[in-house]
């Protein structure tokens, strides 16, 4: 059994492992593995706006969630975006992901959220995804676009 808990700077190491395991896998292997370290740290250290929680079990951290608190008109005032969720593979189908939302979830109740948002991966490619947080309880409102600056 996972235990959940809420993930602090000293985790940075284990986080930039995850979420590089997770932009590679959504690259198709075009995303070249590299150290995430230092922008996990940064990411992290930002306790008032960014919020995140990992799953582990004995020793080996198996999933993570990182939640950033926004504020928009459209959503009535504070929100929480999840930005990046990720379980390992030989332990997705267990409850993992969902619990990670679910604490997440808990956390913007308490910080006032009104509602959280999330981008899905490309489509159809990614069904599977989008089919997780629709059982969850997310409904969908369209594509998600992005700029680099």
């Amino acid at each position: 059994m996972c235990e959940i808990r809420r993930a602090t700077r000293k985790d940075a190491k284990a986080v930039g492992k995850l979420v590089d395991l997770l932009f590679v896998e959504l690259g198709g292997g075009k995303v070249d593995p590299c150290d995430r370290t230092d922008i996990a740290e940064h990411v992290l250290s930002a306790e008032r706006s960014v919020f995140g929680f990992v799953a582990h079990q004995r020793d080996e951290m198996v999933g993570v969630i990182l939640v950033n608190e926004g504020m928009a008109m459209y959503a009535g005032g504070r929100f929480g975006q999840i930005t990046e969720l990720y379980v390992k593979p030989e332990h997705r189908s267990a409850g993992v992901a969902a619990r990670l939302v679910h604490e997440a979830i808990a956390l913007g109740r308490t910080h006032g959220w009104h509602r959280m948002d999330v981008g899905a991966p490309h489509q159809p490619q990614w069904t599977r995804s989008l089919h997780f947080y629709l059982s969850i309880g997310f409904v969908e409102v369209g594509p998600r676009l992005r700029l680099d600056l």
